[in-house]
């Protein structure tokens, strides 16, 4: 500048400008909010199929990985691309025929089992009020119990026929026509989102090495090598946690069934499959898929289903301190009150999707955390809190 004298207030002007321009945008944002929402939910649909492309890719990332490692070590020289392509076609063979096991094989049985549940309900809990009071016939309060608890269920499952179900059904059939066309949209951004996996797994180290030259022509050599790391770290967390809770998952289900067969409990596959799903969710899911797998069970066998409950309680304790571990490890380094918070407020915003990522997601959030308290303890020359920290909880992750 010609006039130094002059930068200060330049910069204050700088200052203020962006501070006023922050703050229209903000009253924007907040004001106009209703109309933010619609374009981002227009931009979201436009971009559905990269965004089903970007899940699926992300899904069989490691299935693709390992499948490259594998045909690189048969096909040498001129021959690499031929192995690349494998590893994607094999990949793509490999959750196409996972969905189908999922839909083909236990879809129409799972079908056929609540069917049939459903048809025979009134007459299962009749048979469980006799139960009930055959065994606790002498104990009136338990009686009582009993005929209040099924008249309730009665009122409130027709309630919930007339009131719920005979709209939601009329609502179909009226609707079949934008409902048919709902799923042609759909399994078209599936389609799409397919052909945008494939690319995606081609170009995956392409675009890594794109991400890593545009991070570091845009930040310095420090700040790029800290986004670069907490980059890995999300990569870590997210694919670690979300690919082994699967796995574990599909192990507790088949556990589950192979359990329900030799026992002899009834609708096995459709109280595994329950089982198996909720288990995705942590913390809160093996009480979830355990209280209506257990009621199913109870309308048909009292006694099995406090069975079922005790070899649940042992498939879960099996899953925490056995499997889980083993395949997941200790990926997230996140207390168990966190893991709670976590569920209870992604799941809040987000539903079912929020509590399935709440943990790595809350996971990479605390880590951000630690390293900015780290950074502002260091800045204030307060390292020995931190050596105190590490000794008396034994967290070595914020050193």
């Amino acid at each position: 500048m010609k006039h130094p004298e002059r930068k200060p207030y330049v910069l204050a002007m700088l200052v203020g400008f962006g501070a006023i321009s922050l703050s229209v945008l903000f009253f924007f944002f907040l004001y106009r909010m209703q109309g933010v929402e619609e374009a981002l939910a227009k931009v979201t649909d436009i971009l559905m199929p990269f965004i089903y492309g970007g899940v699926i890719a992300y899904l069989l990332r490691p299935v693709c990985n390992g499948l490259s490692m594998w045909f690189h070590t048969l096909f040498r020289g001129k021959r690499e691309k031929l192995a690349e392509a494998l590893a994607i076609t094999f990949s793509l063979i490999t959750g196409f025929f996972a969905l189908y096991i999922l839909i083909i094989m236990i879809a129409p049985q799972l079908y056929h089992s609540a069917a049939a549940f459903w048809n025979t309900v009134p007459d299962k809990v009749d048979a469980l009020v006799a139960w009930a009071t055959e065994t606790f016939g002498e104990n009136e309060v338990l009686l009582h119990y009993f005929d209040l608890s099924y008249e309730a269920l009665y009122n409130a499952l027709d309630t919930w026929a007339r009131g719920t179900l005979v709209p939601y059904v009329t609502d179909i059939v009226s609707g079949v026509g934008s409902s048919v066309w709902k799923v042609v949209i759909f399994l078209k951004n599936i389609l799409i989102g397919v052909i945008v996996a494939v690319y995606l797994l081609a170009s995956r180290k392409k675009f890594a090495r794109q991400g890593v030259l545009v991070i570091r022509s845009i930040f310095k050599p420090r700040w790029a090598d800290l986004i670069l790391e907490e980059i890995a770290y999300i990569d870590r967390m997210f694919g670690g946690f979300i690919d082994g809770k699967l796995v574990d998952s599909a192990i507790i289900g088949v556990l589950c069934y192979i359990g329900c067969v030799i026992f002899k409990f009834p609708n096995a596959l459709l109280v595994a499959a329950i089982v198996g799903i909720t288990n995705v969710i942590p913390f809160f899911g093996p009480f979830l898929g355990a209280v209506p797998a257990t009621a199913l069970i109870l309308i048909e066998d009292p006694m099995k289903a406090v069975w079922f409950a005790l070899f649940v309680l042992f498939l879960q304790q099996l899953d925490g301190n056995v499997i889980g571990p083993k395949i997941l490890g200790d990926h997230t380094g996140v207390s168990s009150f966190w893991v709670l918070f976590s569920i209870l407020l992604f799941g809040g915003l987000w539903g079912l999707v929020g509590m399935i990522i709440a943990v790595p997601l809350f996971a990479v959030l605390y880590d951000l955390a630690k390293r900015v308290i780290r950074l502002g303890l260091l800045k204030h020359d307060c390292s020995d809190l931190l050596r105190e920290y590490e000794e008396a909880y034994h967290d070595p992750e914020i050193k």
